[in-house]
């Protein structure tokens, strides 16, 4: 496969921000960085007809998506692990990220989570999220509808902003 200067510069402008994307999706710095490069192997493979189209990073946010999905839908909800860490430990969030908001969306199921991301941080229609996570346009409305509500009853009614 010969070196294609386009797909770099693809990488260096859009890099970061498909990593914030995916850490979005994720929830996990690491796993995020697992899509991330997953994706960009995918898109690479594929760039002589991507480089083409009008949004390469659509086609790269997309597998990114579908790649997270896979995951969830192949792991297990417990990790074993081999030692019982003696306390908790939690990553730091980005900086400017509200951790209510942050612990209120991590505790929503995958496909709810996923639901929002696309809906309300990539700005997708019904369609196009029931399109990049393979569901129905119904489906998606009533992940969004739970969720929603799910972090309406998280948040007492007098700390909610009004429109």
């Amino acid at each position: 496969m010969e070196p294609d200067a386009r797909f770099a510069d693809f990488v260096a402008q859009r890099g970061d921000a498909l990593l914030r994307y995916a850490y979005v999706l994720a929830g996990d710095p690491h796993d995020a960085a697992d899509l991330v490069q997953e994706a960009l192997l995918k898109l690479r493979a594929s760039w002589s007809k991507v480089r083409h189209k009008d949004n390469p990073e659509s086609y790269a946010r997309t597998t990114i998506s579908r790649l997270h999905i896979a995951v969830w839908r192949r792991r297990r909800r417990e990790l074993p692990i081999g030692q019982v860490p003696d306390r908790e430990h939690h990553d730091a969030l980005p900086t400017g990220v509200d951790d209510t908001l942050w612990r209120l969306l991590a505790a929503l199921p995958r496909r709810q989570r996923a639901v929002l991301v696309l809906r309300y941080y990539e700005q997708l229609t019904d369609e196009e999220i029931a399109g990049v996570l393979g569901v129905s346009r119904g489906t998606v409305r009533s992940q969004a509808s739970r969720a929603l509500d799910k972090l309406r009853a998280a948040v007492p009614a007098s700390e909610r902003s009004t429109p």
